[in-house]
């Protein structure tokens, strides 16, 4: 699932507990082991099949599988031979299973300098850049410094016209990197400098020093305005004057110089396969299953101790998951906040059963090889099986996701069969995990569902009568689907480029956790009868909707397949 804009998991706070190891790991003698050699799959969808394929692709050999790398290479050769070795017939580029998307890395170049009131800015040791993608980047040479207050502080804010044209400085106290809203204010400015509280951490100019992958922008792309990270003396040089006490408006100099960017090509592919239908008509129509192949490769600050931050993140993803979307008043804020010191993480026992692990891959079982390895299954029980849909299965496997959608915003803007041939959409994305462990509502039962009635009523109806069918049921939750929801997990996952252009979806996940997007998601957490479940459950839905004699209706309001993901 791609990263929230704001990195709120690493911004909030914990609830007070000692994290004794001893108790935190008494169930990970259930765990299944760290390495797992791979056995031979079967048709049916099993937990002995989906370790197989798990632990083969995210494992350390897969380099993270960040989109643009060897490793992203590496996991879509796998699933290519994978469907190969089904006989799906081949959907991509050139009557192959690759669909090759034309990625660019971006990077700013280090010898990039803007100079205001006399002072001399130099790129990673006063700012770097926030990410950005498929867009120009702004000018900003010439461009008036003005202090804008401090983010999220909607009471003392520049309006839109004060804010055009200028180069914005404000205060950041969560200190998290974030890209500013096309419909925000600030839109207009000439661009954005995030001040935290003091000079930039390690860990801000480490994720700044990494490429950012991105669609090449069109030659008649508008520009964007580029945000930047930036210290607190910087910026008091830029303004002439300390933050500290200073109304929003204050004009400070005037930037000379622009930033200026490294590009090259960064290739990556999504790979597409067909199972054909069985009626000699409804075959022309696809049901499109999908997931994202990629993750989000290497650690940018180095090696971590595995066992103490999963103990750690755990704890700290149930003490602050917020799963109504209700803010917390500020009292309840401070007190969790007041609380955080009171943490510890005893590993006595854990170096007991071994020595400490330090690991710097993100291997992304979960987040997305859980949904990868899931469609294998669900593409081999269809291949394999005697029972066949009578409309044909397309299923897309998507490289970068986690950089913002865009293999899947490249697929359909240029599908490899008819656009309007595809009657839904089926993604499913971390669909691992989901126990009492991992949050608050979590049980073996437990399924978030995403976008099922958004453009039609009756897949959304559909989903729920095959779910009352299964052998056990899954406890559907709508939370994450409502509108203005924080977390926005309607425009986070794959499912949303489809939906963009008016084709019904339903994304299924079993929900965030304290190892999203961590060194610890590895295929040992992993609970392998759940996402069995999951996929028997695909299987279902997938034939049902297959064999409709119609489409499923769409009687909701298409989104502007140019416009802007809103909840």
């Amino acid at each position: 699932m791609s990263l929230r804009s704001a990195l709120l998991l690493g911004a909030l706070v914990i609830a007070p507990t000692a994290l004794d190891a001893q108790s935190a790991m008494a169930p990970a003698g259930a765990h299944p082991p760290l390495k797992r050699r791979p056995q031979p799959t079967t048709t049916a969808i099993t937990e002995n099949d989906l370790m197989s394929r798990l632990y083969l692709f995210a494992d350390d050999s897969m380099m993270g599988r960040e989109a643009g790398t060897p490793g992203a290479m590496k996991g879509t050769a796998y699933i290519a031979a994978e469907v190969r070795r089904l006989g799906l017939v081949p959907a991509g580029d050139s009557g192959g299973y690759f669909q090759n998307v034309p990625f660019m890395a971006r990077t700013l170049d280090s010898a990039t300098t803007i100079l205001a009131n006399g002072a001399t800015l130099a790129a990673y040791k006063d700012f770097v850049v926030v990410p950005f993608r498929g867009a120009l980047p702004r000018a900003i040479d010439g461009a008036q410094v003005v202090f804008g207050g401090v983010l999220g502080d909607t009471a003392h804010a520049l309006t839109a016209a004060q804010a055009e044209g200028k180069f914005v400085v404000m205060r950041n106290p969560t200190g998290a990197f974030g890209r500013i809203a096309a419909t925000s204010p600030l839109a207009r400015a000439a661009g954005i400098a995030l001040v935290g509280e003091g000079d930039l951490t390690a860990a801000a100019r480490a994720t700044g020093r990494l490429p950012t992958l991105t669609l090449p922008p069109a030659p008649d792309a508008p520009s964007a305005v580029v945000s930047l990270a930036m210290s607190v003396s910087a910026a008091e040089r830029l303004l002439g004057a300390p933050l500290q006490g200073m109304a929003v408006g204050t004009a400070g100099g005037t930037v000379q110089g622009n930033l200026r960017f490294v590009e090259r090509a960064a290739p990556t592919r999504n790979v597409v396969a067909i199972l054909r239908g069985s009626d000699p008509v409804l075959r022309n129509q696809y049901v499109a299953i999908g997931a994202h192949s990629d993750h989000v490769g290497y650690r940018a600050t180095g090696p971590v101790d595995h066992d103490s931050l999963h103990l750690f993140a755990a704890r700290r993803y149930l003490a602050t998951e917020n799963p109504t979307g209700a803010a917390p008043s500020a009292d309840a804020r401070q007190a969790m906040q007041s609380r955080v010191a009171a943490i510890r993480v005893n590993l006595d026992s854990v170096r007991a059963l071994r020595p400490a692990r330090r690991d710097s891959i993100n291997n992304g079982a979960d987040d997305d090889g859980s949904g990868t390895v899931t469609v294998l299954e669900v593409a081999e029980a269809f291949a394999r099986g005697t029972v066949k849909p009578k409309r044909s299965l397309l299923f897309v496997w998507h490289t970068g996701e986690e950089k913002g959608l865009l293999g899947s915003r490249y697929f359909v803007d240029h599908p490899t069969v008819p656009r309007d041939s595809i009657v839904a959409q089926i993604n499913i994305d971390m669909v691992g995990r989901g126990g009492a462990a991992d949050l608050g509502a979590g049980s073996d039962r437990y399924l978030q569902l995403v976008g099922s009635r958004r453009l039609s009523t009756e897949l959304g109806d559909l989903v729920e009568a095959v779910n009352k069918r299964e052998p056990m049921p899954f406890t559907l939750d709508y939370t994450f689907d409502a509108n203005g929801h924080p977390d926005n997990i309607y425009c986070r996952s794959d499912h949303y480029n489809y939906a963009r252009y008016g084709i019904p979806v339903v994304f299924m996940t079993t929900g965030l956790h304290g190892d999203y997007h961590q060194v610890t998601d590895e295929p040992q957490y992993i609970d392998y009868a759940h996402m069995a479940r999951v996929g028997r459950f695909v299987v279902d839905l997938a034939k049902r909707v297959s064999d409709l004699g119609h489409p499923p209706v769409v009687d909701k309001p298409k989104p502007d397949p140019k416009g802007t993901c809103r909840q």
